[in-house]
């Protein structure tokens, strides 16, 4: 479970590695960057890991110009077929690693195995394309999966508040939203950080009703 993952040592899917009395502990963490297609997720998880990231895109054919739907983003090119895949570290003794998800409705049968063990996740969304983060906000509410909305300010898009965005996207109440450049590697930070502080809330508020 996310909870055991982010406050238990015991937990599979975090790396702590401790050394003397002191024991320095080394914690390292799953977040999803998800959204619609074309809002930024690739550029994100580009500008914000350490190592060369794992990118699995492809160029756009004829033969899909049915299935995506490029309307606003008309000068993309490319899209993920598969999934990103880069590292950060937060501070000493916490690092994360990002799996961003492929935005188009055909590849959406991957979503379950990118998301396994996730903390959290980061919806990353466009104005122009606002209706594009219903399905990946559906997906971490019905599974309970904490998230942020990070809207993306993209030059010619309409700008909107956070409550704005919030009120559109019919939010439950304290999820957060935040205005962010995904090509930004400290905005993207700040995003990942507000992601960080709302998974651990959220566990462990979480926690604390299953033992009341």
């Amino acid at each position: 479970m996310p909870s055991e993952q982010f406050d238990s040592a015991e937990s599979p899917h975090a790396d702590r590695t401790g050394t003397g009395s002191g024991r320095d502990i080394a914690l390292t963490l799953k977040i999803v960057v998800a959204g619609g297609f074309g809002a930024g997720k690739t550029t994100l998880v580009g500008a914000l890991s350490e190592i060369r990231p794992l990118r699995t895109d492809e160029l756009l054919s004829e033969s899909g110009r049915d299935q995506d739907d490029t309307d606003g983003v008309e000068r993309k090119t490319a899209t993920t077929v598969a999934m990103d895949f880069g590292r950060i570290t937060i501070h000493s003794g916490l690092s994360l690693y990002l799996f961003g998800t492929p935005g188009q409705d055909r590849f959406w049968f991957l979503w379950d195995e990118l998301c396994e063990g996730a903390l959290a996740a980061v919806v990353l969304a466009d104005t122009r394309r606002l209706a594009d983060c219903f399905a990946a906000v559906d997906y971490f509410e019905h599974r309970r999966i904490p998230f942020v909305v990070a809207v993306n300010r993209f030059a010619d898009a309409p700008a909107h508040t956070e409550h704005d965005v919030a009120h559109a996207l019919d939010l439950d109440r304290g999820t957060p939203v935040v205005l962010c450049d995904a090509r930004d590697r400290d905005s993207g930070k700040d995003v990942l950080i507000r992601t960080v502080e709302y998974a651990g809330r959220m566990h462990t508020a979480r926690l604390l009703d299953s033992v009341g």
